[in-house]
């Protein structure tokens, strides 16, 4: 796979199609007795097959070797990954933060770096997520991952990723995020060395693009703005080992071919990337700060409308022009679990103590708001036009509790101050009892 000619194909669940040598790919049908070239046929589904035609995604592979061409799987350790709500520890209903998480001295893989921070729901009952950071110094070479148990959103905030997949490659910097459908191979390339950032694994309903309703028929991310890769298959001989997630426990498996062989395929379950620059922030331009929902750029439904099983928003650089408002998000309590973190910059509402790289978590109905620094600011502040620049925090939100893991509470990061940036807030009521 040649990396100096990343090419891609643009749009959101599109029926793709795509061969790295021509001809590869059947005409008129999908599984000929005998494939062009003597590959192979293999179909991946990510839906079940009776799938309404909207909400069904599957693709069509044709590759020298099919997946199934391999050896037994054995038992992998990855004491630090953790799935579902099962495998957190009960903490209080307290505002939780941490400082940037640390990259480790010890050399780790994409997979190996991978920490929990929280999660909730069931991975065998699809259903909830997990929010990571991965925290990782080394590529994954003639390795690849394949996860079972759900679908997978990259948030790099330190460093390039470089992914390839059984459909190409895609490069992901930060500012940009990336997509894995869930039981597809991948293999993570480090190639500006140590590297952070966040993940969130669903194991719910695929991520999608959210209904813009009043909104309209443009605006947020637009689908034009997605890319998914091109075919391309590796040459080099020699074996991988393949990791794979399945039940929320890590299986390993060595086989004689690389996993990374479609010459050509076509379907709407791909990988995909999209740059956050793209977001078209819609704000109120009279009064009033609106809701976050109107920073979502995908969302997982659950089966309660309009109460996702997780969505992902962003709060990107953009203008604040709201007159006679208090412009930092309110306090407030939530029905929706808030993990969020910092990519880049400054987060308006927190001005101290959340760093990129570090993350904070507002569980169901655990008030939270500004901090007294950004109150008494935006309290105060003349109310002109300004912009909100160089800034990149996102938000995964879900209708669930989620649940701390150990090594989020006790791993070195936790912020134990977290409360005292709220103990200034006085009493300044001046009206009569």
């Amino acid at each position: 796979m040649n990396t100096a000619t990343l090419r891609y194909q643009s749009g959101f669940a599109n029926e793709f199609v795509s061969e790295a040598l021509a001809g590869a790919l059947p005409e008129g049908r999908n599984s000929p007795q005998r494939a062009p070239h003597d590959l192979y046929t293999e179909l991946l589904s990510g839906t079940a097959f009776t799938a309404p035609r909207a909400e069904n995604r599957r693709t069509w592979l044709y590759r020298r070797q099919p997946s199934v061409v391999t050896s037994g799987y054995q038992s992998y350790a990855q004491a630090w990954w953790t799935t579902g709500a099962a495998g957190g520890i009960v903490v209080p209903p307290d505002p939780l933060r941490w400082s940037p998480f640390e990259i480790p001295a010890e050399a780790l893989d994409f997979v190996d770096g991978m920490r929990t921070v929280a999660a909730n729901g069931d991975a065998h009952g699809q259903t909830g997520m997990a929010a990571h950071v991965y925290l990782a110094s080394r590529s994954m070479a003639r390795r690849a991952f394949v996860n079972a148990d759900g679908e997978m959103l990259l948030v790099p905030q330190q460093g390039r990723l470089l992914l390839t997949t059984e459909l190409g490659m895609l490069e992901v910097a930060p500012g940009e995020i990336a997509v894995i459908p869930r039981g597809m191979a991948f293999s993570v390339a480090l190639p500006d060395g140590p590297s952070r950032g966040y993940v969130c694994e669903n194991y719910g309903a695929h991520f999608r693009l959210p209904e813009l309703g009043p909104i309209g028929s443009n605006g947020l991310a637009n689908a034009r703005d997605f890319l998914a890769p091109t075919a391309a298959f590796e040459t080099a001989a020699g074996a991988y080992e393949i990791i794979k997630k399945f039940g929320g426990h890590f299986w390993s498996t060595t086989q004689a071919h690389t996993p990374f062989n479609v010459v050509a395929w076509h379907g709407n379950l791909v990988p995909y990337k999209y740059n956050t620059a793209h977001f078209m922030t819609i704000g109120s331009i009279s009064y009033d700060h609106p809701d976050p929902s109107i920073f979502t750029v995908l969302t997982s439904p659950s089966d309660t409308p309009g109460t996702a099983n997780c969505d992902f928003v962003i709060f990107p650089p953009r203008w604040m022009v709201a007159e006679n408002t208090f412009r930092p998000p309110w306090y407030h309590r939530n029905l929706m679990s808030e993990f969020m973190g910092l990519v880049y910059g400054q987060y308006d509402a927190k001005p101290e103590g959340f760093k990129p790289g570090g993350a904070s978590l507002h569980n169901c109905m655990v008030p939270h708001g500004p901090d007294t620094e950004a109150f008494e600011k935006a309290s105060t502040a003349e109310l002109a036009p300004h912009k909100l620049d160089n800034t990149l925090a996102f938000m995964f939100e879900s209708r669930y509790m989620l649940v701390p893991t150990a090594y989020a509470m006790q791993g070195g990061a936790l912020d134990g101050a977290y409360a005292s940036c709220w103990q200034g807030l006085k009493d300044n009521f001046k009206g009569t009892p």
